[in-house]
């Protein structure tokens, strides 16, 4: 059989035997999965910075209560020296972009939009100061997975509640630390929560583990989100410390 595969395989094929044409172009795609696969497995050796994933809406205006509490809370988490990622759009990832540019002027801190070629959106925000662009949202998420060390979710619609389950779902299968923050701003999740509690946790057909329910916390303001990101970056910092001091001693042996 193998060798049957082979010799078609080597084969030329004429664009107008059809059937014969899709069959490569189908191999060819799996194929191209497979490449973008075995690339997402790939993480960074070492992170010299500290990155807090914002989401929330576009839509929210700059004059709402909502919009400046997202900008206080960036700028205190750029103040404590995390790198703000956002979606790089308008509304509330302005406000966390604007909130942690404005702390991040000494250079102890960035600010950093990942955006998504949407034909409604305006361009990326002025106050992103480093910018990433994708064509899909399947790239887009996984770039804010591999980069953030914490995820702090604020108001928003179908865009930010996808990104929020898509995190929830990563951590429940550990494709993500289990110690990551996922941090759900706001009373309109604790119905999001109990809505999984009450219909996932049916004993007569479970869904989901009760422990998967516990993943996302949710807080009332944007102060219990730092508190929670403060821990959590200092145990971060202590991480980063030990790795280096072993890195230390593993390179003072060599010598030696």
């Amino acid at each position: 059989m193998a060798k049957e595969q082979l010799k078609r395989k080597a084969e030329l094929v004429s664009l107008a035997d059809e059937d014969a044409v899709k069959d490569i172009l189908v191999g060819t795609v799996l194929n191209l999965w497979e490449v973008v696969n075995n690339l997402t497995r790939l993480r960074p050796s070492k992170k010299e910075r500290y990155k807090v994933t914002i989401f929330g809406s576009a839509r929210v205006p700059k004059d709402s209560w909502v919009f400046g509490e997202v900008k206080r809370l960036a700028r205190t988490l750029s103040e404590m020296g995390c790198d703000v990622v956002t979606g790089g759009g308008p509304g509330l990832m302005q406000a966390a972009n604007e909130g942690a540019a404005e702390a991040g002027k000494s250079g102890r801190s960035r600010s950093v939009g990942i955006r998504v070629d949407l034909p409604f959106e305006q361009d990326v925000n002025p106050f992103v100061q480093q910018a990433f662009e994708h064509r899909t949202f399947f790239t887009r998420l996984h770039q804010f997975v591999i980069m953030s060390d914490a995820f702090v979710v604020v108001p928003g619609g179908i865009g930010t509640v996808l990104e929020t389950l898509m995190i929830w779902q990563l951590l429940q299968v550990r494709h993500l630390e289990d110690r990551t923050p996922l941090i759900l701003i706001g009373k309109m999740y604790d119905g999001l929560v109990e809505w999984a509690r009450e219909y996932m946790l049916r004993p007569e057909f479970p869904l989901a583990n009760p422990e998967d329910i516990e993943i996302p916390l949710c807080v009332n303001t944007a102060d219990e989100a730092i508190t929670v990101i403060r821990k959590h970056h200092s145990l971060w910092r202590r991480a980063q410390r030990t790795r280096k001091a072993g890195a230390r001693n593993s390179q003072g042996g060599i010598k030696s």
